[in-house]
């Protein structure tokens, strides 16, 4: 019997020679064994996809659940200085809960309704992008550009009052495990973070404006569960998309002739998009169960055992893209998981498109000479959590 992956730690690294290349270890064990035995750091043993249709098959199957309580964190970091879910938190839940959470936003998270925010998606982006101009000719991307936009963006969605959307921000910030920020101090924002939300929908009730959060209160969802909905889309609007828009021009400053291609050809920009997604990814790992025994790939998953899917591994899998490891904005990069797949695919997928498409062309015309004000080896990217995160990316152009 082939020996198991004991190693899970190094999903959380990158090569030392460039901050977007896999360990060879990882590379090795995806072309001998797709899907692994891994044994975790608590000792108990599951396994391990970095294959892409593996991965896939995973993720799509009905038998493998996404509830928190039958996963097991692949890691120490994992789970430790997170709050448990509130309810309402549908990530973690399984049908027929999840159906019911998912049937209520799906249809208030459309491409058409996305469609529709786009034109004050341009504006929030051109406010952005005066403001960081007057700031410059250097500044740190994530606080001038990453976070503002879509933080604008989510709290013009679900209804946030503008006069309160920084001390909002603030609070999703404090969520973040960063330097200054100790697991006590997030504990402290996620009960202000609660509170906050909970006065929201009490608002939303008696007030409502034309936002989802004021479209949800005439459903069947509870106070308790409206406020935890709340909380999960507001959360994770902001973070997920500041975090990606930084990756991604991170990415393409370390590859001047894409970047020049993206800014010299605005029609690139939806594909780009795409390749930017699975070149950068999202986070590390993704978490699932399996309810009864599935083969997949030729292996038999038992009842109970846990499949941890590594996410920049599978969206490198050469059998499904060619060349994989290099950035070519000219790729169909159609199909990688970057946002899952499944009935647990990211739901606000088509918003961050929309932020993504919006943001990144913008930025390099407003400033084509764009580049690094640090060197690249000092970009400080947390790899290390369940979701990425870039701490900052200082940056300077020609004024």
């Amino acid at each position: 019997m082939t020996e198991p992956f004991t190693e899970p730690e190094l999903m959380l690294k990158r090569s030392e020679a460039h901050p977007f290349k896999q360990l060879p270890e990882l590379v090795r064990l995806r072309e001998e064994r797709p899907l692994a035995r891994m044994i975790y750091p608590d000792g108990h043993e599951g396994w391990l996809a970095t294959g892409h249709e593996e991965a896939r098959a995973v993720l799509g199957h009905p038998r493998f659940s996404n509830r928190y309580e039958l996963q097991h964190p692949p890691f120490p970091s994992f789970g430790e200085v997170m709050p448990p879910a509130p309810v309402g938190d549908f990530l973690g839940i399984d049908a027929p809960e999840h159906t019911r959470f998912r049937k209520l936003l799906a249809g208030k998270f459309t491409v058409r309704r996305m469609r529709l925010l786009t034109e004050r998606v341009e504006e929030f982006t051109t406010e952005c992008l005066d403001a960081m101009e007057g700031q410059g000719p250097s500044v740190d991307l994530m606080r001038a550009y990453a976070q503002p936009v879509p933080a604008l963006v989510i709290c013009e969605l679900l209804g946030v009052p503008s006069g309160e959307r920084e001390r909002f921000h603030q609070l999703v910030n404090g969520m973040l495990l960063r330097e200054g920020v100790t697991p006590e101090t997030m504990a402290v924002n996620w009960s202000e973070l609660q509170e906050y939300i909970d006065r929201l929908v009490v608002d939303k009730r008696a007030n409502p404006t034309d936002d989802v959060l004021s479209e949800l209160t005439t459903s069947d969802l509870t106070h308790e569960e409206l406020v935890g909905v709340g909380t999960f889309l507001l959360g994770a609007g902001l973070h997920t998309t500041a975090t990606s828009i930084g990756m991604n021009v991170f990415a393409l400053l370390l590859h001047p002739e894409q970047l020049a291609a993206l800014r010299d050809d605005p029609g690139l920009t939806d594909g780009a998009v795409e390749e930017l997604l699975r070149y950068t990814g999202l986070g590390p790992a993704t978490l699932r169960a399996a309810v009864e025994d599935v083969e997949i790939g030729g292996e038999l998953i038992k009842a109970g055992e846990c499949v941890t899917i590594s996410i920049d591994n599978v969206n490198r899998d050469p059998r499904k893209f060619v060349d994989p490891d290099k950035l070519d904005l000219r790729r169909d990069a159609t199909g990688h998981l970057t946002f899952v797949h499944g009935i647990h695919q990211c739901l606000g997928q088509h918003l961050a498109r929309i932020e993504l498409r919006t943001t990144l062309p913008a930025l390099l015309t407003r400033f084509p000479t764009l580049r690094l004000a640090i060197p690249a080896e000092d970009v400080q990217l947390r790899t290390d959590a369940n979701m990425y995160e870039m701490v900052e990316l200082p940056v300077s152009w020609d004024a």
